[in-house]
């Protein structure tokens, strides 16, 4: 029996079922894509980065000025490298990782939207076209996370990261709708070149407010950090792609690419430098506290965004600077620790850290990487994780903002995080190894493919910085919108930022040694009761009960209550706009009413009183068949023959009919009391008065001397045809005539229903 239990995603995938060898082809055909993007953004990447901006253009909607704008700038160029070289790598791991899965096609299909997603959003130049991406990198990472479909635990997880970036997303879209609106512009490039017009308009605050809400849902900030953690209930390649170098870098991405905008404040330098402060201290403390292998990785991911969250904020040269090179490192390291951890996961059967131990011997490959990269997160030179580090501490200690305490709180961070790399990425490749009842084993070449490219490149650009150097300065350039006035130092020699390194990781390995040192114990620690995870509990259940409340008084299951409810809201928000705007009839017309109309009008009130008043059934029929021909006269008098002819003949028949049914029915009751009766009288009356107003209020409106002129007028110009009835009925008054079809065919649809649905012992009689 195995030691520990985990998602199905972690626990030896290839035991589901025999090779599929078209899988495998399925899947190096896939892998091919996003590694011909590669080569094609590689190729752009020397124009790019030396001031070229690639534009692409397409109309939309030009009647309300919005094209499919698409912008690639050094910026964009470096997401693009991320999102399809990683991409890549990971199509080829999960090839072996879910080989036999029953449902690896799926897999590709959504890991492949959200690629195209994600793309779509770090080269979009148009507000709404950014926002349909953002919101399509929420919808399939839901569907990647809870690609486990049949246990809860992921279907929770995927409906927990939906909700929480949901709700970042509808923020964000607010947020950018006010930016267009102070600078009257959909593109994205023409918001950042008018930055004055943003920052000096009166909206300012809630644009920054709820576009921060935006990037701070979707990169896990706290107090949002929660979902991310709880997402590891996903796949390891959904873990390794999503969770660290894609899409909880999109409000990263956000940050950055809004700078030039939003930027530079006290409001946005405050609340973005406080908040990844938060989430940097909290992020390494719960990965520290963490016995799990892959929450210990995703804690530490939220500590990293909150890194980089703090640089953006800094907004300096030398921070914007730090937060490219960090964002590149962070990527290659903890995208190779999410694959070690799941090829471990994936040959021992468990993810408990506690558990874990001595695979060096058995998986060598692995180990290297998982070493490899777990020394650049810790910050070991010459990895470029170890100048990324230094860079943060270069711009926190020269920041403008309390830079003592921001340098403290990265000093503080670092060195937990330095305990957390040497726990997930050499713990489990040292010491005895486990005991499992199958035997550990190293995984086949595309599962350490993966880590090994990227723990390697990690080193590359550590040993040769200058492969990445131009990059990352096109990428700062595009940020702070000027060349940068020195080349990025990725080692500033001796100083502040290299002594605080060594503090970093001798305080480290004293941390590491004292988490050993806990055992067990670690893991167990928790804060019941408390903190963002139980408050989203605490909102969800409040909705629920909301939901259900409102559900018991609007569907009650009875047809009165959904009309009266119906009726009264349209009564109450049309008298409302009405007042409010002043839309008043004009009754200077009244006068020119003649004697014959004015009793016409009579009886018809009249009989309407009787239908209601009326205890006996054929009475009240008899009673709104003369309603039905009163208004037939009132066509007829008013030049209508067609329509009064129809009028007739429909009261006739339905007088008929009614009488037919009612006679078979049983006696006449009042079902209702007293003041249900009054209410209904009130609130038929007010809907009558509402409508008649409207009716009124429309008739005062004199576009045309004469409507019958302006239809002979304009049929053969306007809708190309001669029979001015038929033009009426099909352009004039389309809408109307497609309702009446509509009406139609729905009856007939519920006639053919109630016939098919008759007992068969009915129609064999």
């Amino acid at each position: 029996m195995r030691l520990s239990t985990g998602t199905p995603g972690d626990m030896k995938q290839a035991h589901r079922g025999s090779p599929v060898t078209s899988h495998g082809i399925t899947a190096w055909v896939l892998a091919a894509v996003p590694f011909l993007l590669l080569v094609y953004f590689g190729a752009l990447s020397s124009s790019v980065v030396a001031g070229r901006t690639v534009v692409g253009r397409f109309e939309w909607a030009p009647g309300f000025g919005l094209a499919l704008g698409f912008r690639l700038d050094s910026l964009s160029l470096l997401f693009a490298l991320l999102v399809s070289g990683i991409g890549s790598l990971v199509l080829v791991y999960a090839s072996d990782y879910l080989r036999g899965h029953p449902h690896l096609p799926r897999f590709y299909a959504f890991l492949l939207l959200f690629m195209v997603s994600m793309l779509g959003l770090v080269l979009s130049d148009n507000i709404i076209l950014l926002f349909i991406f953002w919101e399509l990198t929420s919808v399939s990472s839901y569907l990647l996370i809870g690609f486990e479909h049949r246990r809860e635990e992921a279907r929770k997880a995927a409906l927990q990261s939906l909700l929480v970036t949901g709700f970042g997303g509808l923020s964000l879209l607010s947020g950018l709708l006010l930016m267009v609106r102070a600078v009257g512009s959909f593109e994205i490039s023409e918001l950042l070149a008018r930055p004055e017009l943003i920052q000096n308009h009166a909206v300012y605050p809630a644009v920054v407010i709820l576009v921060l809400l935006g990037a701070f849902t979707k990169s896990a900030q706290f107090p949002f950090h929660f979902w991310l953690p709880n997402a590891m209930e996903t796949p390891a390649p959904v873990s390794a792609y999503l969770h660290s170098a894609t899409m909880v870098k999109a409000g990263i991405y956000l940050l950055a690419r809004l700078h030039p905008a939003l930027g530079g404040t006290e409001m946005w330098v405050v609340a973005i430098v406080g908040v990844g402060a938060a989430t940097m201290l909290t992020g390494a403390f719960l990965a520290y506290l963490e016995a799990d292998l892959k929450r210990i990785l995703a804690y530490s991911t939220v500590s990293a965004l909150g890194f980089l969250t703090l640089l953006a904020g800094l907004g300096s040269e030398l921070a914007i600077g730090a937060m490219m090179v960090h964002l590149v490192a962070h990527a290659l390291y903890k995208g190779a620790l999410f694959l070690v951890a799941g090829a471990v996961a994936h040959a021992v059967g468990t993810r408990q850290i506690e558990r874990l131990g001595g695979l060096r011997r058995v998986m060598p490959v692995t180990a290297s990487a998982g070493t490899l990269a777990a020394l650049s997160m810790a910050g070991i030179p010459p990895l470029l994780g170890f100048y990324s580090k230094e860079l943060i501490y270069e711009a926190a200690w020269h920041g403008s903002f309390h830079h003592v305490l921001v340098t403290v709180a990265c000093l503080g961070a670092s060195i937990l995080l330095v305990s957390v790399a040497l726990t997930a990425g050499v713990r489990p490749f040292v010491g005895k190894p486990p005991e499992t009842a199958i035997p550990p084993h190293e995984g086949s070449w595309r599962l350490w493919l993966g880590p090994v490219i990227l723990a390697g490149l990690g080193l590359a650009f550590g040993l040769v910085p200058a492969s990445v150097e131009p990059l990352l300065r096109g990428a700062v350039s595009s940020i702070t919108g000027s060349t940068p006035h020195a080349p990025l130092k990725f080692f500033h020699g001796l100083g502040p930022a290299l002594l605080l390194g060594i503090l970093t990781i001798a305080g480290g390995l004293v941390a590491f040694r004292i988490r050993a040192g806990l055992g067990s114990r670690v893991g167990k620690i928790s804060f019941p009761g408390w903190g963002p995870s139980h408050w989203y509990d605490w909102t969800l259940q409040g909705v629920n009960r909301l939901a259900l409340f409102q559900t018991r008084i609007l569907q009650s299951g009875y047809l009165r209550y959904y009309l009266l409810t119906i009726i009264t809201t349209t009564v109450v928000l049309a008298g409302y706009t009405m007042w409010r705007l002043r839309v008043l009839p004009h009754f200077a017309g009244l006068s020119d009413i003649r004697m014959h109309e004015a009793v016409l009008a009579a009886v018809i009130l009249a009989a309407t009183a009787a239908a209601v008043r009326s205890e006996s059934r054929l009475a009240a029929v008899a009673a709104l068949g003369i309603v039905g021909l009163g208004v037939a006269l009132i066509f007829a008098l008013f030049g209508a023959p067609d329509l009064a002819m129809t009028q007739f003949l429909v009261e006739t028949l339905t007088v008929i009919l009614l009488v037919l049914v009612l006679y078979r029915l049983p006696r006449f009751s009042r079902l209702v009391g007293q003041a249900e009766r009054i209410r209904d009288l009130i609130v038929a009356g007010g809907a009558g008065a509402v409508m008649t107003l409207l009716i009124l209020a429309a008739q005062s409106v004199q576009l045309e001397r004469s409507v019958s002129r302006y239809f002979i007028e304009n049929s053969l110009p306007h809708a190309f045809g001669r029979n001015v009835v038929n033009v009426i009925l099909v352009d004039f008054r389309g809408l109307d005539t497609l309702g009446e079809i509509t009406v139609l065919a729905t009856a007939g649809i519920g006639v053919y229903a109630i016939l098919k649905l008759r007992p068969s012992s009915v129609r064999t009689k």
